[in-house]
C-alpha cells in the first residue's frame, strides 16, 4: 500500500556519507521535529534525475527554506558510495542530504518501490517528492511513467 497524505514516515535505517565515510541515519533523526522536503528519485546520475531533479531542489533551497522547509533530503534506491559521489558531480554541499536506501527498504515500506528489472536497473523508488512535517507526510507529489513535473522543487514550493 503507498503511504497517504497524513501518515507517519516508517521508521528505517538508512546511509549517508560522513567526513569519515558511512554513516547510518533512521528516518525518525531525518524528520522528528522538522519540516523536510523529500524527493525520491530512480537513480543517481541519471539523465533527469541529474539534470533537472537535484539542480531544481538545489536552485530553489532558499525559497524552499523561506517557507518554513527546514532540511532537503535527496534519496534513491543505490549505494552510500554512489550517493556520496553523486552529492559531490552535483556540488550539494550541506545545501541538500543525500541519502542511501541501498536494499530498498524505506521504498518499499512507503510503497514506492519501481520494477526497472527488464531495464538492468533492479527495483528503484518512483520519482516522487513528499513534504514531512514532524514525521507525517503533509504533501505527496507522484511522478508516473517517467515523467519529471509534479514532484520538482517548482512544484512543492507552489503547495507551500
Amino acid at each position: 500500500m503507498t503511504i497517504q497524505v497524513g501518515d507517519k514516515i516508517p521508521s528505517v535505517k538508512l546511509l549517508r556519507m560522513g567526513s569519515g565515510g558511512p554513516e547510518p541515519v533512521t528516518t525518525d533523526e531525518l524528520f522528528a521535529g522538522k519540516r523536510v522536503a523529500l524527493f525520491a528519485v530512480p537513480g543517481a546520475f541519471t539523465p533527469t534525475c541529474s539534470a533537472k531533479h537535484v539542480p531544481s531542489f538545489l536552485s530553489h533551497a532558499d525559497e524552499l527554506k523561506a517557507k518554513g522547509v527546514d532540511a532537503i533530503v535527496c534519496m534513491a534506491v543505490n549505494d552510500v558510495f554512489v550517493m556520496g559521489a553523486w552529492g559531490k558531480d552535483q556540488n550539494v554541499g550541506d545545501t541538500i542530504t543525500m541519502v542511501a536506501d541501498g536494499d530498498g527498504a524505506f521504498t518499499k515500506a512507503l510503497g514506492l518501490e519501481l520494477d526497472l528489472t527488464g531495464k538492468g536497473l533492479g527495483v528503484r523508488s518512483q520519482r516522487f517528492s513528499m513534504l514531512v512535517d514532524d514525521g507525517v507526510v503533509k504533501q505527496l507529489n507522484l511522478d508516473a511513467g517517467g515523467a519529471y513535473e509534479k514532484s520538482s522543487a517548482e512544484a512543492m514550493l507552489a503547495q507551500l
